[in-house]
């Protein structure tokens, strides 16, 4: 595994920001009042001046990803799922950069968006640099069981100069008795430390989101994080353990395939003996060293 030095963004959890303020202003002259007037007029026309501007840059936006929801989730209503990217914008270090991401997930033509998918990536301290999402990853139709559909939806953030960012991924799934979609997974990796959140498509794991966090102490490795959807249909933690995969250690496979024997050993799945579980892709013939899977 390569080790690239941490950066600058925090941990990030997602929240809703509501700001409001208050004015009140007293006029006791007329003179005042006059004033007042005259400068609420002149607000309208600066204000009639400016709008077709603002129009004209939210025109610029562009449909970069959108899915018919109606009928592979038989809604009860016309749900679609858009993103749209609005124009290339300057970079944290100055580069161009793409530019700002908006999800919707909507049953009246975008009026409105349930749930608001957007803010996953903002910390609970509030916005910052790495708040916004300005990259749109996998967006799939995804099938845990035969009888089940849910909607995966990945995003990440603006690039640091080291190439930390945040990356969430995000599962949206459809309560036919409430006509609405509903968040049933959420997570958000940070920095540029071979992170990963997984969704397990096929074999024994399907429908299992795994994610691989780096360790804060050493010996320097990951927290491997299992996640199943349970009867409810919102996804729990089902399994978290430290891995034997560490930082700088020459294997070139991804922390979670490295770390699959144990994963599925430890969730009575896979033991010693049984035929290796086979890496995602380019490696046919694995093998184990101290605990984990080598390529």
């Amino acid at each position: 595994m390569r080790f690239i030095p941490a950066g600058a963004p925090s941990d990030a959890t997602y929240c809703d920001t509501f700001a409001s303020e208050h004015l009140a202003t007293a006029l006791f002259t007329k003179e005042t009042v006059t004033m007042t007037l005259r400068f609420a007029a002149s607000t309208m026309i600066l204000g009639a001046l400016v709008s077709p501007v603002a129009d004209g840059s939210a025109a610029t936006a562009r449909a970069i990803s959108t899915i018919d929801l109606s009928k592979p989730f038989a809604t009860r209503s016309p749900w679609r799922f858009t993103a749209t990217q609005g124009e290339d914008v300057e970079g944290l270090s100055g580069e161009e950069a793409p530019g700002p991401v908006s999800l919707c997930i909507s049953n009246d033509n975008g009026q409105s968006c349930r749930p608001d998918a957007n803010y996953i990536l903002t910390p609970e301290d509030g916005k910052d640099a790495f708040s916004e999402p300005h990259v749109l990853g996998n967006v799939a139709l995804v099938h845990p069981s035969d009888a089940r559909t849910l909607l995966l939806v990945e995003i990440g953030s603006l690039s640091a100069m080291n190439g930390d960012r945040r990356v969430a991924t995000q599962l949206f799934g459809y309560d036919r008795g409430r006509d609405v979609f509903t968040r049933v997974y959420a997570h958000v990796t940070r920095r540029n430390n071979n992170q990963e959140i997984r969704y397990i498509a096929k074999g024994v794991l399907r429908g299992f989101v795994i994610s691989a966090e780096p360790t804060s102490d050493a010996p320097f490795g990951f927290w491997i994080i299992v996640n199943r959807s349970v009867a409810s249909g919102v996804y729990k933690q089902v399994l978290r353990y430290r891995s034997a995969t560490t930082y700088g250690d020459g294997n070139r496979l991804a922390v979670i395939d490295s770390e699959m024997p144990g994963i599925q050993r430890r969730l009575g799945l896979w033991r010693v003996g049984q035929p290796l579980p086979l890496p995602q892709s380019g490696c046919a013939n694995p093998h184990m060293r101290h605990g984990a899977l080598w390529c």
